[in-house]
């Protein structure tokens, strides 16, 4: 009981030194000042296009739970997944993809919602294909899939094979895909992957040295292609409070990760620190902690809060145009 305790007041004082950065109201309130930067976020389960820092206004969605939006390189398109079936265990939930305009219009199913489909982006390189990753329910590991903009339910195609996982995170300009994979053959690690309509996609091993330590997850290369931003955990076994949020350099000729540096909860504090995203043009990451929406300046390592709600549930914030 003690330790249950002293782990409480650990996260609550915490929590209570991210929140508070900033000047207070008379009520003692965080003032959660406007920024320049736009972007996608879910709040309470509904999708909201909005300016962080300031107060939400109509959600686009409503009366689902509508998860992990990301917004197209361009065209003002989100794609998102909607959760169908619920589960303790959040990889046997049920989920169907689907795409709207940045508006609110235009809503559009692209799988039927008798899969687990997660983590659903955009490739870069001018196609705006969605693509996401689908549990494979005979191995437990997961397919990238794609589909187009329109498409209907039943038309996707899987761009990796069956037989082993391949997780995707983020699309580079000329096509290739940074997954995390153990393609036949070869051992678990992070590869640029470069699908193939007609045959077995090629698998490019990417270095890192914090690799070799742990997981890193969630990963998102800027949109000029030299740095990532993504969340790691320490040691190989699935923990998700607790992980820290790094931004590194990152070579695609090279296929290397390097100079890696923590920006966001250094020391481990048991809070779920997640889904670091690039703005546009690359001066900032926006990402959540404790239900709430934070964003990091690189230029001088500041740090605000930008969720508006302290008694919401803010998650998988994003950036406008700023595919992940």
């Amino acid at each position: 009981m003690k330790n249950m305790n002293a782990l409480i007041v650990c996260m609550t004082t915490a929590l209570l030194a991210i929140s508070s950065a900033g000047s207070a109201d008379e009520s003692g309130q965080a003032v959660v000042k406007s920024t320049s930067y736009r972007g996608s976020y879910y709040k309470n389960g509904e999708i909201h296009v909005n300016t962080y820092g300031q107060f939400e206004g109509k959600p686009l969605t409503s009366g689902h739970h509508d998860f992990k939006p990301s917004w197209s390189k361009t065209g003002d398109k989100l794609v998102f997944f909607r959760r169908l079936k619920n589960d303790p265990d959040v990889s046997k939930w049920k989920t169907a993809i689907h795409i709207i305009n940045v508006d609110g219009s235009g809503l559009h199913q692209l799988t039927d919602g008798t899969h687990t489909d997660f983590n659903q982006t955009w490739t870069r390189d001018g196609s705006n294909t969605p693509i996401w990753n689908r549990k494979n329910p005979k191995t437990g590991g997961y397919v990238v899939m794609a589909s187009k903009i329109g498409a209907m339910p039943g038309e996707e195609v899987a761009l990796t094979d069956k037989g082993h996982h391949t997780w995707a995170y983020t699309c580079l300009t000329d096509g290739r895909i940074l997954v995390r994979s153990n393609p036949s053959g070869r051992r678990m690690g992070y590869y640029l992957m470069t699908p193939n309509a007609n045959g077995t996609p090629q698998y490019e091993r990417i270095e890192c040295d914090l690799a070799k330590r742990g997981v890193l997850d969630r990963v998102s290369i800027s949109p000029g292609e030299t740095k990532v931003c993504f969340e790691f955990q320490l040691g190989f076994k699935r923990r998700v409070p607790g992980r820290v949020l790094y931004v590194a350099d990152f070579d695609a000729k090279q296929r290397s990760i390097t100079n890696a540096k923590p920006f966001a909860n250094e020391g481990g504090n048991p809070i779920w620190f997640a889904y670091p995203r690039w703005s546009q043009d690359e001066s900032a990451i926006v990402y959540h902690a404790g239900g709430k929406l934070f964003l990091y300046k690189l230029s001088d390592g500041s740090t605000q809060k930008v969720s508006t709600n302290d008694s919401a549930d803010y998650r998988y914030p994003h950036m406008e145009k700023a595919p992940k």
